[in-house]
């Protein structure tokens, strides 16, 4: 028989990345609502103050446009991660959270680097180097998609643009490949089936015991040798009477 699978779809699958879209869309309301400025609170190298922006920054955004393109992409890669890697999802996204705001507090200019684009970069880095790692064929599959995708992203870890934080992109590419390889053993085994155990003996299998040696099928069925009993059935007859009118 073959065994349960090691990707399990539950509620949580879904629900948790659609509460980071939604907690992420609340704050950018928060802010047009109120008039608020949140940038301040993003991540500041250099500055011990900056670091609370490790937490805040995946939920600060500039304006629609950069919400929009980092929200998608986010919402598709953590509900790959939580579905595929449900073993390692919280690891994942929580030690790679703090390693991609440190290394952009270390390495990044003196600026307020927000948005989740980080994360997005940490979670394309992780499926992608994870598949190739784990020689599943469902994962290295996962790992083209993520590549065919979003494949253009390894451009933004440059400084093409200094509009873009370029080094939290960095950052959460340095962080997915590290986290990939930590977690380089714990990989979900593709499941075995009955004939693939090495004790496996063709003659306890019922549907091989249907095929002799050169492959020809034979009906061996147990009730192969038992003679059909007849049926005999009678039928009888009951003649209807009309009564007589006079």
């Amino acid at each position: 028989m073959k065994p349960s699978s090691p990707f399990v779809f539950t509620s949580g699958t879904i629900g948790y990345p659609l509460l980071f879209v939604l907690m992420i869309w609340i704050v950018f309301w928060a802010e047009l609502r109120f008039n608020l400025n949140l940038a301040p609170f993003g991540v500041r190298p250099g500055e011990a103050v900056g670091l609370r922006g490790i937490i805040f920054s995946p939920f600060i955004h500039s304006d629609i446009k950069h919400l929009f393109n980092n929200t998608i992409p986010l919402f598709i890669l953590s509900l790959a991660l939580f579905y595929f890697y449900r073993p390692l999802r919280w690891k994942v996204l929580l030690i790679g959270l703090v390693s991609t705001g440190l290394i952009t507090w270390i390495i990044g200019r003196p600026a307020n680097h927000i948005g989740a684009s980080g994360i997005i970069y940490l979670l394309a880095a992780f499926l992608f180097f994870k598949g190739i790692f784990s020689k599943n064929y469902r994962l290295v599959a996962l790992s083209l998609i993520v590549v065919f995708v979003y494949g253009g992203l390894i451009w933004y870890v440059t400084p093409i643009d200094p509009k873009i934080s370029w080094e939290g992109h960095l950052a959460g590419l340095l962080s997915g490949l590290g986290l990939a390889m930590v977690f380089k053993k714990q990989i979900a085994k593709p499941p075995k089936y009955q004939w693939e155990s090495p004790d496996f003996k063709d003659s306890d299998d019922l549907f091989m015991q249907h095929f002799d040696e050169q492959g020809n099928f034979v009906d061996n069925l147990p009730f192969q040798n038992m003679e059909e009993e007849e049926t005999e059935y009678n039928y009888i007859y009951t003649e209807k009477k009309s009564d007589d009118k006079n």
